[in-house]
């Protein structure tokens, strides 16, 4: 059966998963390279309220969600990631995938935006903000366009195992990424801020639920899913993705580079 992939972040009122691949003896989050301590990763999705408005920790407001991370005036939270804009079929499946994935784990929720992060999640002070953007402006300028196919059903649960998640991990284009994750790495490196994981499970977030539910989602479920996947019309091409832009999102703030 397939281990569960961590996710390192903590869960919190903004709420982001990144695959972290679990191998033989690495477990878990890579450790803080030499000298440096690692901040407590937050963590954003686009479209979620920035830090500066939702100062109240009620977690009676956020579906039971707890903020992973102290809430500090002026910190931002930033996350660099490939914006994917849904087709009618893709939310076809995603409607069939999410009705059969209820029969084992009734709780899950579709997310409300797709996207494949290169970041994670990392907490800026504001004056670092367009700072940082140039440079990612400048890293990402030469990038070209290409494409991805995410087409492998995986389950996930964030770092500390309050949420699990169902994403499409990426079976070709991994390479590209990677390149373009170290582009992205060399920025915050400069900004002294957490780089990307060592061995990243890409892939693109289909739903959620609270607690680690990742026993009842893997081994039989998850095999029914990727059946439901694979026999899908057009599947083949539906999952084939062209990526066009790379997206920063800081607090409420968007900035987008074009790739050529």
């Amino acid at each position: 059966a397939m281990k569960a992939a961590l996710v390192g972040y903590s869960s919190s009122e903004e709420e982001e998963e990144e695959g972290q691949r679990q191998g033989g003896s690495t477990q878990g989050v890579p450790p803080a390279s030499a000298g440096r301590s690692r901040l407590p990763v937050p963590a954003g999705l686009p479209g979620d309220p920035d830090p500066e408005e939702a100062v109240s920790d009620d977690s009676s407001r956020h579906g039971g969600r707890v903020r992973g991370f102290p809430h500090e005036r002026g910190s931002w939270a930033t996350h660099v990631y490939l914006p994917y804009s849904v087709q009618e079929e893709f939310l076809e499946l995603l409607e069939l995938l999410l009705s059969h994935a209820r029969t084992y784990v009734s709780s899950l929720a579709a997310m409300e935006e797709f996207h494949l992060s290169l970041s994670q999640c990392v907490v800026l002070r504001y004056h670092w903000i367009d700072p940082i953007v140039r440079s990612l402006k400048e890293r990402l300028a030469s990038f070209h366009r290409f494409f991805c196919v995410a087409d492998q059903v995986k389950v996930y649960t964030n770092q500390n195992k309050t949420r699990t998640f169902i994403g499409l991990e990426v079976s070709a284009g991994h390479f590209q990424l990677l390149e373009l994750v170290s582009e992205v790495d060399r920025v915050l490196e400069e900004f002294d801020l957490p780089t990307f994981y060592k061995d990243p499970s890409f892939h693109i977030s289909l739903a959620w639920c609270i607690g680690d539910l990742s026993g009842r989602l893997e081994g039989q479920c998850l095999r029914e899913l990727q059946d439901i996947v694979d026999g899908f019309e057009d599947s083949a091409l539906l999952l084939r993705v062209q990526w066009e832009q790379v997206r920063c999102k800081s607090g409420n703030k968007y900035f987008s580079f074009p790739l050529r």
